[in-house]
């Protein structure tokens, strides 16, 4: 039998930020309401949870990037919502945020937790922030303690 390591959702002690972007605040403030409630579910301290505010999400990876870098967290929770709209802004944007978190946590040992919902809808953005399909920042919140549980462990 293999020996198997995995992650805990225990955030006792985890140095947590939490990036939430402004824009579409009627349903990013949700997402962060949902990150925040796992965390503490999980045993972190309000002490040791920053959230920082950026403007829309095009400026999460920036400030996601330093954060990593300064090497005082253990995670680092992303917060956004992007909704299609009738240009090809929504596409560009979804990209290169994605990619720049990606990067950064290819290149730092922090944990990531991804909670930018891409939606279709306003409709569909509502659904994923805290309605039918679940709270997309509390999912990224236990992401974020199962790596940084994962990552402490090797």
């Amino acid at each position: 039998m293999p020996k198997i390591i995995e992650g805990q959702f225990d955030a006792s002690g985890l140095k947590v930020a939490v990036v939430v972007s402004r824009f579409n605040s009627f349903i990013s403030e949700r997402l962060l309401d949902g990150a925040l409630d796992a965390l503490l579910r999980h045993g972190a301290e309000e002490k040791q949870i920053q959230v920082y505010r950026v403007p829309g999400t095009f400026e999460i990876p920036a400030l996601v990037s330093r954060l990593a870098a300064s090497k005082r967290f253990d995670a680092v929770i992303c917060l956004g919502v992007l909704i299609r709209g009738g240009t090809a802004h929504f596409d560009l944007i979804a990209a290169e945020v994605f990619k720049g978190v990606a990067s950064v946590s290819m290149t730092h040992e922090v944990a990531i937790g991804m909670g930018v919902i891409t939606a279709e809808s306003i409709e569909q953005a509502i659904e994923r922030g805290g309605s039918k399909m679940g709270n997309k920042g509390f999912e990224a919140a236990q992401a974020a303690i199962e790596m940084a549980s994962l990552y402490r462990s090797m």
